[in-house]
């Protein structure tokens, strides 16, 4: 598939249906194809918390992010901290990440490098690998580039789509949970001869005290037409 069809594809996707999983296993797949001598790729996408999800195109790769994080030794964190590229042209003679080398030798893997890709407080790694020592030196300037660019603003974008759906669907349920408060308040301004203000403060502290949703407060108090609760709204009024 061409640069510019991968690109297509990476971006068209529907934020509503785009895991990040799927966002860095797309990622892994179309770089290590446009990448010369690339044997394969990694990517995985960090955000300050401890949930940091990856992508490999070959099972023996996920050893290689694991022993990464677990020691926090190795060409991911250090691309992390840096935020440049962080490159070995051949691991048999690097002397850096004693476990990652070990492990990427045992593999067959000579050469790697790690781009990261650092937006709006989220950064996405591509790691690249290779079976030829200095097989990658142009990778970071190359279509992988252009590509890690696009998934990382296309997961931006998805995290931004998740937050305002999560946002209407709390405004919706608050919208349904008007009606009942309403009620809840006149019930209360009935009982206790008071304002609405007031009323919705009585319900808002029998909330807090007793940890319920405002909106089971006012549920309860509607179903029993507020009888039986004389007392508690009298001292929580007073």
């Amino acid at each position: 598939m061409p640069e510019s069809e991968q690109l297509g594809h990476l971006g068209t996707e529907s934020p509503e249906s785009a895991h990040p999983g799927r966002r860095l296993s797309e990622l892994v797949e179309q770089a290590a194809r446009c990448t010369t001598d690339c044997c394969g790729a990694s990517s995985m996408m960090a955000e300050g918390g401890a949930d940091r999800p990856a992508a490999v195109t070959h099972p023996d790769l996920a050893g290689l992010v694991s022993v990464q994080l677990r020691s926090g030794d190795g060409p991911i964190p250090a691309a992390l901290e840096r935020g440049e590229p962080v490159d070995s042209a051949d691991l048999l003679r690097d002397e850096r990440w004693p476990e990652y080398r070990a492990m990427a030798l045992d593999a067959g893997v000579r050469s790697s490098v790690t781009i990261p890709f650092r937006r709006s407080g989220l950064t996405v790694t591509l790691s690249l690998y290779s079976f030829r020592p200095g097989a990658l030196e142009d990778a970071p300037h190359g279509p992988a580039r252009a590509l890690g660019d696009l998934a990382a603003s296309c997961l931006v974008r998805d995290r931004s789509y998740r937050a305002a759906l999560t946002e209407v669907d709390q405004l919706g349920a608050a919208l349904r949970s008007r009606p009942v408060v309403d009620q809840a308040c006149g019930i209360v301004m009935h009982v206790l001869g008071c304002d609405a203000d007031t009323a919705f403060g009585v319900l808002r502290r029998i909330s807090q005290g007793t940890n319920r949703k405002l909106s089971e407060v006012a549920a309860a108090v509607v179903d029993k037409r507020g009888r039986g609760l004389e007392k508690e709204l009298v001292s929580l009024h007073n």
